[in-house]
């Protein structure tokens, strides 16, 4: 599923990103977020397999959320400039969201994520 479109949620239901583009593949994962100008709030990119990214060619920051392979936050790093470079150990891929928005919905370490079909539907996998 390149590019596909999913929702995000928290473990209670809550919105973590309404329209998630998943980016599972090297030309996806490779172009992500290149020749954008931002992300809309609610807004944002999954790519996996990730462990890091960098922020090279970008013209805004963002909120980088490292995942581990159950889509239990690992790591936040807020408001990642371009021109920089962001990992840790273990991540299986990074959800990438508008500078602001990690901090605005309380993402922290610990916090259990889940994709959904933007529909509402079942898990996204």
């Amino acid at each position: 599923m390149s590019r596909a479109e999913v929702r995000i949620e928290d473990a209670h239901g809550g919105v973590v990103c309404e329209t998630c583009t998943v980016a599972d593949r090297a030309p996806a994962r490779l172009r992500g977020l290149l020749g954008r100008r931002g992300l809309a709030s609610g807004e944002g990119l999954l790519l996996t397999p990730a462990p890091s990214i960098h922020t090279w060619f970008m013209r805004f920051p963002i909120d980088a959320v490292f995942l581990d392979g159950n889509l239990t936050v690992l790591a936040v790093r807020p408001n990642v400039r371009p021109w920089r470079i962001a990992g840790r150990r273990g991540a299986r891929s990074v959800l990438e969201l508008s500078a602001g928005d990690a901090a605005r919905l309380e993402l922290e370490p610990g916090a259990n994520l889940r994709m959904r079909e933007r529909n509402g539907g079942g898990d996204g996998d």
